[in-house]
C-alpha cells in the first residue's frame, strides 16, 4: 500500500480547516484567541484568516477590549457567503435542510415518500421538490447556493471512478439517479452515506471537535457507526467502511434485512427492539406489528418514564442495553475511540435509558484498558444530524472548489 505523504499545501488546508472549526465553535473570536484553541502559531492564523477574509468566509465582527493594551479585532464566520443545503434522503422520506455559511439553519422542508414508489425518475422529483421548497422558506434566490449535499440510504460506494449506490428496496443502478439529479440540480453536487454525514457533523459541531478518534452510533431504523481518526471520516477502500450494524453480534441469530443473520442491526435497530418485546411479551399493546415503528418506540420511552415502570418494556430495554453495549465493545476493541456519542431518533426517544447500562457493559467487555477513557455520551448536534452533516460535506466541497481544501474526499458529482 502506498501511502501519501502531506504536502505543504495538505498542512495549510488542515490549518484553514482548525481556524473555521474554532471559530464555529466560539462564535466570535480573535487572532490570539484562534491560536490558543487550534495550537497554531499566531502567524499561522494570521496569514489563514488573511485567506479567509479575502475570500469573503470571515468578517470582522468589531473591536474588543481585554482590559490591557489595544482593542484587538474580533472575527466570525460571514454567514452571508452563501447557503448551502444538506438532504437527508430515506427510504420513506426527504428532509431538506438549508444553511447559512456559519451553519445556521435558515430553510426547511420534508416530504413523505410512497415507499412502493422506487424509481430513479420519482426519487430525484421528490429530492428537487423537497430543494427548492426548502430555498423557498428562506426568502433568498436559489442562485445564492454554493453547493447541495444528499444522502441516500444503504452504501454509497466508490471504485475505478465510479459511484454505487446499494438500497435493498430500490432496483435502480445509481448512475440513473445521480445523471438525472446532476442535471436538475444544476449546482455543485456531492452525495454521501449517512453514516459519514453523521460523522462529519460531529467532526465540525460536536464533541469531535476536540477529539482525535470518535465513534458516532447512530440509531434508528437501521444502525451504523461514522468513524473518524486524526480529525478525518474513516471511508475505507469503496467508501464502505462503519456498516457496523451488519457485522456479526449472535451467530446464526435474527434475521436481518440484508440476508444475514444475527447482525447488530436485528438487536438494536427499532425493528429489533420491538422483536425483543414481542419475545418477552407477545401480547403486548406495542407488539402490534402494524404499529409505526416511533410511535411504538416513543410508546416505549413513555412507559419507562411513568409512575409505574411496565415490566415488559423494562426488560425489553435491558436487553437492548446489553445488546448495544457488547456490539459497541467490539467496536471499542479494534478503534480504541476516546469518544463514542449516540445520535439518531432511537437515541433521542430511549437514550438516556440505553446509555448507562450500555456504558457499564462497554466497560466490563472491553479488553483490558480499551475503554477505561471511553467518554460515552449523546449528540450534542441536534436536528437532523444527517442532513447537518451534508450541509458540512458540501461545504468542505465549496471550500476545495476555491482552492482553501485539499485533504478531503467527499463523492463530489
Amino acid at each position: 500500500m502506498v501511502v501519501r505523504k502531506r504536502s505543504s499545501r495538505d498542512i495549510r488546508s488542515e490549518s484553514r480547516l482548525d481556524v473555521l472549526h474554532a471559530l464555529l465553535s466560539a462564535g466570535e473570536s480573535n487572532r490570539n484567541e484562534l491560536a490558543r484553541a487550534t495550537g497554531l502559531s499566531l502567524a499561522t492564523v494570521a496569514t489563514v484568516v488573511s485567506e479567509l477574509l479575502a475570500e469573503g468566509l470571515v468578517e470582522e465582527a468589531g473591536l474588543s477590549a481585554s482590559g490591557v493594551g489595544r482593542p484587538t479585532t474580533t472575527l466570525r464566520i460571514h454567514g452571508g457567503r452563501g447557503l448551502i443545503a444538506g438532504i437527508d434522503v430515506a427510504e420513506t422520506y426527504v428532509s431538506a435542510h438549508v444553511f447559512d455559511a456559519a451553519l445556521e439553519e435558515v430553510g426547511t422542508a420534508d416530504l413523505t415518500l410512497d415507499e412502493h414508489e422506487t424509481s430513479a425518475e420519482y426519487v430525484v422529483d421528490a429530492i428537487v421538490r423537497a430543494l427548492d421548497a426548502a430555498v423557498a422558506s428562506t426568502g433568498l434566490d436559489r442562485s445564492r447556493l454554493l453547493g447541495v449535499g444528499v444522502a441516500l440510504p444503504g452504501l454509497v460506494q466508490r471504485g475505478t471512478g465510479a459511484i454505487s449506490v446499494v438500497v435493498p428496496r430500490w432496483s435502480w443502478r445509481a448512475h440513473d439517479l445521480i445523471d438525472q439529479l446532476r442535471a436538475r440540480v444544476g449546482l455543485p453536487l456531492v452525495v454521501e452515506n449517512p453514516l459519514k454525514a453523521i460523522a462529519t457533523a460531529e467532526l465540525w459541531l460536536g464533541t469531535g471537535r476536540g477529539t482525535s478518534s470518535m465513534i458516532i452510533i447512530n440509531l434508528g431504523t437501521g444502525v451504523g457507526a461514522g468513524i473518524a481518526l486524526e480529525g478525518t471520516v474513516l471511508r475505507g477502500a469503496t467508501n464502505s467502511a462503519g456498516e457496523w450494524g451488519h457485522s456479526l453480534l449472535v451467530y446464526e441469530g435474527r434475521g436481518c434485512r440484508c440476508g444475514r443473520r444475527g447482525c447488530v442491526e436485528a438487536y438494536v435497530g427499532a425493528p429489533g427492539i420491538l422483536q425483543t418485546l414481542r419475545e418477552i411479551a407477545p401480547d403486548h399493546p406495542a407488539a402490534d406489528p402494524n404499529l409505526q415503528q416511533r410511535d411504538v418506540i416513543a410508546a416505549l420511552a413513555a412507559a419507562l418514564d411513568s409512575a409505574t415502570p411496565d415490566q415488559a418494556v423494562v426488560e425489553t430495554i435491558d436487553r437492548t442495553t446489553r445488546y448495544l453495549g457488547a456490539a459497541i465493545a467490539d467496536l471499542v476493541a479494534i478503534i480504541n475511540p476516546e469518544v463514542v456519542m449516540l445520535t439518531g431518533w432511537t437515541t433521542w426517544a430511549l437514550g438516556e435509558h440505553l446509555l448507562p447500562g450500555a456504558h457499564s457493559v462497554i466497560r466490563t467487555q472491553s479488553p483490558n484498558g480499551a475503554a477505561s477513557d471511553l467518554t460515552v455520551g449523546i449528540s450534542t448536534v441536534r436536528g437532523n444530524s444527517t442532513a447537518i452533516g451534508m450541509a458540512t460535506v458540501a461545504f468542505e466541497r465549496f471550500l476545495g472548489d476555491v482552492g482553501l481544501v485539499t485533504s478531503r474526499a467527499p463523492l463530489s458529482l
